[in-house]
């Protein structure tokens, strides 16, 4: 991928939707809904802070993260799907 994003945002690739619910039910593709999960594949260089300087990014390519619902820009690169939200869309990295 040759992607970089600018200032405080983040790519993410995003975890396949689930295919069948708890039950075995299996969902057609206009069920499933968006997941809300996914690995960071690139950030930015920070954002501009007041003084000049650049803020330091909270999470790094390859983790996985959970993000708002609804947020960010879908973008699909070589035929692979991709999140372009901001660092402050992230609510939290998740440690396995």
């Amino acid at each position: 991928m040759k992607l970089k994003p600018l200032d405080d945002r983040i790519v993410i690739k995003q975890s396949e939707a689930e295919e069948k619910t708890s039950g075995g039910i299996i969902l057609p593709d206009a069920a499933r809904e968006k997941p809300q999960i996914g690995t960071v594949m690139a950030i930015g260089p920070g954002k501009i802070l007041d003084d000049g300087s650049r803020g330091t990014m909270s999470v790094k390519v390859k983790d996985e993260v959970i993000y708002a619902k609804y947020i960010g820009s879908d973008v699909e690169i070589d035929g692979e799907k991709y999140v372009i939200l901001r660092e402050s869309d992230v609510l939290g990295i998740v440690e396995r």
